[in-house]
């Protein structure tokens, strides 16, 4: 009988992510830091019109590309002379189970099947877990979805439970936690017990699911306005919203298009913090995971992340919870569109980099997703309050993450604020050496790092001849 204490189970986490996987990474590895990651993503994802035949079969895809002329108009008009862009949204709330993630899960639960698992099971809070849940009422397999839901007191936020609930209507079993380490220990404990794929959010065939969602905005804006858009923004967290629309995109030939990340702000709060896990009032797209993941990608549940999002990121933006909250009241009373928080956070970057843009520019907010009574507003908005957050109109450049939740009180106000990019990069630099235990780089690391970083090569030596040398 195997041991099953925490130190056990984490002891042999690769050998169980091996198995649940079906990928052997070593295949990839090299010696020091660098791997093949696009060997990796060739031999063990699928080719663009492979993926978009199987989400084809499965209600994923082909969504509409809209036209925000309301919107645009308002951003023009606090925007200066000539400036304000023309904002469209790519509608994945048409997906099956309502979100872009249907995309991924589609491919991974097609995969499983094919390679004979008899379920699969997925460790999410998230829309994942519904998009997973979904794919596998479509596709005939069993479905695990592991929750982290509660604080200590059992108490849990409005979306979170709403997505509970959504991935029973679907037939799912979810087994709901509390905030904190048990999460990891729990997924893989079920991954080992259950013989089930380990439908992750991470895999090459996850990230190749989302190339369609790029592949698709840039020949949807062709047909419509014979050009491709200047701008594509991506809400972001573990990175793989970004990675696969990114790769998208170029798979398109859409190479000029800028790339830009969008987080809410969380600062001070951390995700894993019991007394802080219910001041927030955003469950995704947040800089608690955004931060983090770009800055060791392989953090992920799989040896090796798929999701790296600083190969394909020209810029990352954040917004604050109020200007989110406000967008999406603007997107259902000036558009007659009601959508979820995930979305509209990168529509309130949208808004923003509107007003920095020529009148002639196209910016594509990359998704939406669907709301509902736990994903709506409002009831996010009573729990705030419920759990000691003013509320208020004002400048949301003053909200105190954990204490108050500010909402423009002019669109005027909507002001993204840009995250320095060098400094998101020499993390990332310093954790590949440190979690690698290298003492020095070899010229295959070298270019590595400068490709999963998109810089060149000297800004990787002198970061790393910081770290290695001066031991900053």
């Amino acid at each position: 009988m195997k041991d099953n204490s925490y130190s056990a189970v984490m002891s042999r986490k690769n050998e169980i992510m091996k198995n649940a996987i079906g990928i052997d990474y070593t295949k990839f590895e090299n010696e020091g830091i660098s791997f093949d990651y696009e060997k990796m993503m060739k031999e063990t994802g699928y080719s663009l019109s492979e993926i978009e035949k199987i989400q084809g079969n499965f209600a994923v895809g082909n969504t509409p590309l809209i036209e925000l002329k309301n919107i645009t108009k308002l951003a023009r008009k606090v925007s200066p002379k000539g400036k304000g862009a023309k904002i469209f949204v790519k509608d994945e709330a048409c997906n099956a189970s309502g979100s872009f993630k249907a995309r991924r899960a589609a491919t991974a639960v097609y995969h499983a099947k094919k390679m004979g698992y008899k379920g699969v099971i997925a460790a999410t809070s998230g829309n994942y877990g519904a998009a997973v849940a979904s794919q596998a009422a479509i596709q005939g397999l069993k479905c695990i979805i592991v929750q982290e839901c509660y604080d200590s007191n059992g108490i849990g936020q409005p979306e979170i439970i709403e997505k509970a609930r959504k991935c029973e209507a679907y037939g799912a079993e979810v087994v709901q936690l509390t905030v904190g380490p048990e999460l990891f220990y729990t997924f893989l404990t079920l991954l080992e017990e259950t013989g089930y794929f380990n439908a992750s959010l991470y895999s090459p065939f996850g990230i190749a699911g989302v190339e369609t969602l790029g592949y698709e905005i840039a020949m949807q804006c062709r047909e419509k306005l014979g050009k491709d858009p200047d701008v594509v923004v991506c809400t972001n967290a573990g990175g793989g919203n970004l990675t696969g629309t990114a790769r998208g995109l170029k798979k398109a030939g859409a190479t000029d298009v800028k790339v830009v990340g969008a987080s809410v702000n969380l600062k001070g709060l951390h995700m894993a913090s019991d007394t802080q896990f219910n001041k927030k009032s955003f469950t995704t797209g947040h800089t608690g995971f955004g931060i983090p993941f770009c800055t060791w990608p392989d953090r992920s549940d799989v040896p090796r992340s798929a999701a790296r999002p600083l190969r394909y990121m020209d810029r990352y933006l954040t917004v604050s919870q109020g200007e989110v909250f406000y967008m999406t009241e603007l997107l259902a009373q000036l558009e007659g569109i009601e959508r979820g928080p995930a979305g509209n956070t990168s529509l309130a970057v949208a808004f923003s980099l509107a007003r920095e843009l020529d009148e002639d520019q196209i910016i594509v907010v990359q998704e939406t997703e669907y709301t509902g009574a736990g994903k709506h507003i409002n009831p996010q908005l009573t729990f705030a309050r419920e759990n000691g957050i003013e509320i208020k109109f004002g400048n949301p450049q003053d909200e105190v993450c954990g204490e108050n939740l500010i909402l423009p009180s002019h669109p005027s106000m909507i002001k993204a604020v840009d995250l320095d990019m060098n400094k998101i990069k020499k993390s990332y630099i310093k954790n590949a050496i440190k979690n690698n235990n290298v003492s020095k780089l070899n010229n295959e690391d070298i270019e590595f790092l400068a490709k999963d970083c998109k810089c060149d090569i000297e800004f990787v030596k002198n970061v790393a001849n910081e770290i290695l040398v001066k031991g900053k």
